[in-house]
């Protein structure tokens, strides 16, 4: 059975061009004094029950809506945290980024397009190093690829 790390999984953004359909071949790799991503998904549900069952309800899933919280330090010359501190201060379409997601054994990835929430770019105790975190969260199911080559 294989095991990775964590810091193994890269995400990276880029910006968001209104109207266009497919991200660019540049990515900003959110990595440097980044501590910790964890995913924040959300799933919406419905329960019904049947009369062809015992009456016991049945639980669908109806919605996926994957997210990601970012934490670390504030870096204002790291590309990947400037991109995103960019948007802290505009709405609707002005969140938007693309976001890629590379599993840490490097044989899949997902990119969609992504809002950015929660931006903090700077905060902390007086003694501390600037904070830095978001919430990146997919506008809709991400498209998967295979990169195995197999």
């Amino acid at each position: 059975m294989a095991r990775f790390k964590n810091a193994l999984r890269g995400h990276f953004v880029q910006a968001y061009e209104p109207g266009t359909e497919e991200p660019g071949e540049e990515w900003l790799e959110l990595a440097k004094w980044i501590s910790s991503i964890s995913d924040d998904t959300q799933e919406g549900t419905e329960e019904t029950a049947y009369y062809d069952g015992d009456g016991t309800p049945e639980t669908d899933v109806i919605s996926v809506a994957e997210a990601y919280n970012v934490e670390g330090l504030y870096d204002t010359e790291d590309p990947a945290q400037e991109l995103i501190a960019s948007l802290k201060r505009k709405t609707g379409v002005g969140r938007k980024v693309w976001h890629k997601v590379v599993r840490a054994d490097g044989k899949k990835e997902w990119v969609g397009r992504a809002t950015v929430s929660n931006i903090v770019a700077g905060s902390g105790d007086a003694s501390a190093y600037e904070t830095f975190s978001c919430n990146i969260r997919y506008d809709f199911i991400p498209e998967e690829t295979d990169l195995s080559g197999e």
